[in-house]
Order: C-alpha cells, then structure tokens, then sequence
C-alpha cells in the first residue's frame, strides 16, 4: 500500500527524526496568530500578482490562480478573526 504522505526523513547520523527548524511558541494569543496569518497571506498573495504579471500565458493564468486561492484563504482567515473578535458597533 502506497501512503499519501511519506514519513519525515531520518538524520543518516543518528537516526533519529530531524531538529525542528521553525515552530510557533506557546502562549499567543489566537486572535494574534490570526491577524499574523492574514498578514502572511496577504504577502503571498502581493508577491505571488507581482510575479504572475512578469509572465505570459498558462504560467501567468496559473500564478495568478495561486494568488486567488491565497486570497480565498485570507478571507477565510479574516472572518474567523472577526468572529472571534467582532468589531465595535458603531
């Protein structure tokens, strides 16, 4: 049987999985790592339309579908955050 994911590499030294290069800390906040997710996103996607319209064709089509999907996600991230933290009634 064929697994979709493979399993991480092992160090050849020791054998033991590898050292965890990048990780989020404890203790913030969701409504924090929303708002850095949409920032993220948000980076993506300027980068992902600047680079879409330095090419032509099916490449420039498929970046720029990159970037929808992209800012599909930010959309969805932006309205968990305003449901976690709805803004002021004015």
């Amino acid at each position: 049987m064929i697994k979709p994911t493979p399993n991480p590499p092992f160090d050849s030294e020791t054998n033991n999985p590898p050292v965890v290069l990048f990780s989020v800390i404890d203790g913030i906040s969701t409504e924090d790592l929303l708002v850095n997710l949409t920032e993220t996103l948000a980076s993506a996607h300027a980068l992902t339309c600047d680079f879409a319209f330095e090419l032509d064709g099916s490449r420039r089509e498929g970046a720029l579908g990159i970037a929808q999907l992209i800012e599909v996600g930010r959309l969805l991230a932006d309205r968990v955050l305003d449901d976690i933290a709805p803004l002021p009634a004015t």
